[in-house]
């Protein structure tokens, strides 16, 4: 298989037989779904039922790293939490054919949370707190953590190892970048010694489907180990005040099942950080990937890294402020 090219084998026919080869009738009904990491299908069955098909990038993680993602999914379903979990065909979750490794989920409805509302918010927090209490029991071994290191230093060596920043920006984002992560290694340091735990790891609300019966967390293909305020502050946006207001009620929900320590509140904008400059080395290593190139083309333009570098400033001057939380 290509590496430069993961999915070009993966054809409408070579899907539908990778999943008939599980026992499964596909009727032929196939619709691609939005996804740039893996690709995921909706697929019909004889049945007139739906599931959805995920196929993973490969050598992005490695078996043990999927199944304990799929451990932790199925752990949080059997204590009634409402998460999509894979589905269990011939014994197992996980599933090779025609060097692709897919599994299956049953289909979830729901629309966008309204996250503007505390009710919802409270909500939201409740089951994350039910979520990060089953988290704890055990420790991810095959999956990596939400760290400086892994979010933060290795983006920015990939990127400059890469060259891929303009000749004439790249010793001011350098400066930036260098100056930000000794800002997110000072703020860890003045928030002391933080207990981190399994995580969703990507908890932003286009991983969260609402229905009448309250939500449903989907895709925990970025669940890492971390400090738990990784799951709830990017359910966060607005102005500073309109924060303080959604992170009450978020913890209000949450404290009803676990406490909550806020010297975690000190890593919100060091994660806020590492986040950003993450997604920029992610858009790198995935640009051979012809779903990249024209998903972002504005990649590598001047005008994309003198954006960068402002964010930079900009988080670095949150982060010497004193914390508004």
């Amino acid at each position: 298989m290509n590496n430069d090219t993961p999915y070009a084998n993966l054809t409408p026919n070579t899907l539908l037989d990778a999943i008939d080869g599980q026992g499964l009738c596909c009727d032929g009904r196939l619709l691609q779904l939005n996804s740039f990491e893996n690709r995921v299908y909706q697929v019909g069955f004889d049945d007139g039922s739906y599931r959805i098909a995920k196929f993973y990038r490969p050598k992005r993680w490695s078996d043990a790293a999927i199944l304990e993602e799929h451990a932790f999914t199925r752990e949080l379903a059997q204590d009634e939490i409402p998460v999509v979990s894979p589905l269990i065909f011939a014994g197992h979750t996980l599933h090779h054919a025609n060097g692709h490794r897919f599994a299956l989920f049953a289909k979830q409805g729901g629309r966008p949370p309204e996250l503007e509302q505390s009710e919802t918010l409270e909500w939201l927090g409740r089951f994350l707190g039910r979520i990060h209490c089953i988290g704890e029991r055990e420790a991810f071994r095959a999956r990596p953590s939400i760290d400086l290191d892994s979010f933060g230093t290795e983006s920015r060596d990939f990127l400059l190892a890469g060259r891929w920043l303009p000749a004439e920006l790249q010793a001011s984002w350098t400066s930036a970048v260098d100056l930000a992560l000794d800002c997110v290694a000072e703020t860890y340091q003045r928030a002391g010694n933080i207990k981190t735990l399994r995580l969703h790891g990507d908890c932003h609300p286009g991983n969260l489907l609402w229905t009448d019966d309250g939500p449903h967390f989907v895709d925990f293909d970025d669940s890492r180990t971390g400090p738990s305020i990784q799951d709830l502050w990017m359910l966060l946006s607005g102005e500073e005040q309109e924060m303080r207001q959604q992170l009450t009620a978020l913890l209000t929900g949450y404290e009803t099942f676990r406490d909550f320590d806020d010297r975690e509140l000190f890593l919100i904008e060091p994660l806020r950080t590492l986040r950003l400059l993450h997604y920029s080395a992610w858009i790198a290593r995935r640009w051979h990937d012809p779903a990249f190139p024209a998903a972002f083309p504005w990649f590598g333009s001047v005008r994309y890294w003198q954006d960068r570098i402002l964010e930079l400033k900009e988080q670095i001057a949150l982060m010497q402020a004193p914390s508004f939380f």
